[in-house]
């Protein structure tokens, strides 16, 4: 639970668990001792107390008029004094000085908190022998009681001001240090995603300057690293089209002669055997077989290298391969949005547009099982925009992409692009983004 607090949670949490332990503490000292220092700072006027009444009683043993001389020293008595003087024959007694709950400025708590002790002091008066009253001691111990609120209160504050000044530093410090490791955080997280252009500001600490600086050094080795890995693809990809633009003129140039001799010659066994009924039917299955074979040889040259990308464009190319799929799969219901545009694009940019729509309507015709797909290829700004989407029943969650758009990820990869395979809403989309200005670039200068 601790663990998944923020730093600074963690941080203010003791401040503020010293700050209430520290008024706890106070209470506890302050119940523990204040007791103790108002019984002993009233100790001396209690010994006075009983000082007085034992002069008192002396004074009246040795005199006439005992009643007379009492009478003067009571009245001689303000009510303001803490000495008072309580006669023994019903007269009432002074209120106590010492009531704590009539007390202003200081709340009843704080007065329970202290357990304020009787202090309180009574002395006999005898004439003759006979007990005729008290001298009594009563405190006034609202000014005690006020210095010690005061005391607590200065206490309390200095230990408010005291953390909030060290939760203010404590902030200020923290945010000094999260700062440069958020700033940490999001360029990993940039780096992550494969962004190594945006270098983490270096800041905070040493050690998290250290870290910022490390963390750009290997951003930097990332992205060189990046680059390389982009180049080596670039090269395979168009070392892979070389090996095929020669494989289909190998096929076209040889094959697709000797296929047509055989033909030719197969169409002049038919003419010569008219007369011979069975001669004549195993030359007509030799002709279907070559003719099958034919188109065979033309698939795989379309699928090694549509030459006529070169010759028509990219967009009349994309519309037979279209057209071509509507033929050979009559039951889905193809539609398209095609940019006129794409003409301008050439050499590995628009043979893979071309192989990434291919292979796409490969898999739907083989495995989605649709009855709707729709193709989109369209230029927005400097970048190519491809997706195709069906109705079908979509693919397996642990198997997104096949041996076809495997190879077809990499050459989107080797020309800086990003391929994804997508299900929303009973739909499946294979979505690529291919920048167009910066790959026409790189095939010119190569």
């Amino acid at each position: 639970m601790w663990q998944r607090l923020s730093f600074r949670t963690q941080l203010f949490l003791p401040l503020g668990a010293s700050f209430l332990a520290a008024l706890i503490l106070g209470g506890v000292l302050l119940q523990i001792f204040a007791s103790g220092q108002l019984v002993d700072e009233n100790e001396p006027a209690r010994r006075s107390t009983r000082t007085i009444a034992t002069a008192l009683n002396n004074t009246l043993r040795a005199s006439d008029n005992p009643q007379k001389i009492l009478d003067a020293f009571v009245q001689s008595l303000t009510t303001s004094s803490d000495i008072q003087f309580r006669s023994a024959e019903g007269a009432p007694a002074p209120s106590p000085r010492s009531d704590t709950h009539n007390l202003q400025g200081i709340p009843q708590w704080f007065i329970n908190l202290l357990a304020v002790p009787d202090t309180d002091a009574a002395a006999p008066v005898l004439i003759d022998g006979r007990r005729i009253g008290d001298i009594v001691f009563l405190p006034d111990l609202s000014a005690d009681l006020f210095e010690k609120w005061i005391g607590f209160l200065a206490l309390t504050s200095l230990v408010a001001v005291l953390t909030v000044l060290t939760g203010i530093i404590a902030y200020v410090f923290a945010g000094s240090a999260l700062r440069p490791l958020q700033h940490l955080g999001e360029g990993l997280t940039r780096m992550r995603r494969g962004d190594y252009a945006k270098p983490i500001p270096v800041g905070g600490p040493p050690e998290i300057r250290q870290s910022c600086a490390e963390a750009n050094a290997l951003a930097a080795t990332l992205a060189q690293l990046s680059q390389d890995n982009r180049d080596l693809m670039h090269r395979l990809v168009s070392l892979q089209d070389d090996e095929r633009r020669d494989l289909a003129r190998e096929l076209h140039d040889e094959l697709g002669p000797l296929l047509f001799s055989i033909r030719a010659g197969t169409i002049a066994l038919i003419d010569a055997a008219s007369q011979a009924g069975n001669l004549g039917n195993s030359a007509e299955e030799v002709l279907q077989s070559v003719e099958a074979l034919q188109q065979t040889n033309r698939r795989i040259l379309d699928r090694l290298r549509p030459l006529y990308i070169e010759e028509l464009g990219l967009a009349t190319s994309v519309q037979t391969l279209l057209r071509n799929f509507r033929k050979q799969a009559p039951h889905i219901a193809l539609t398209d949005t095609i940019d006129p545009d794409l003409n301008v694009i050439d050499g590995a940019l628009a043979r893979t547009v071309y192989r990434v729509i291919q292979e796409a309507l490969t898999n739907v015709l083989r495995h989605a099982k649709a009855s709707g797909a729709h193709v989109q290829a369209t230029i927005a700004g400097e970048t190519l925009v491809i997706e195709i989407s069906d109705d079908g029943g979509g693919f397996p969650a642990d198997n997104a992409f096949g041996r076809g758009l495997t190879g077809m990820h990499e050459r989107v990869r080797a020309l800086s692009g990003s391929l994804s395979l997508l299900r929303v809403d009973e739909r499946t989309y294979v979505r690529c983004h291919l920048p167009a200005k910066p790959a026409r670039e790189v095939l010119v200068n190569s």
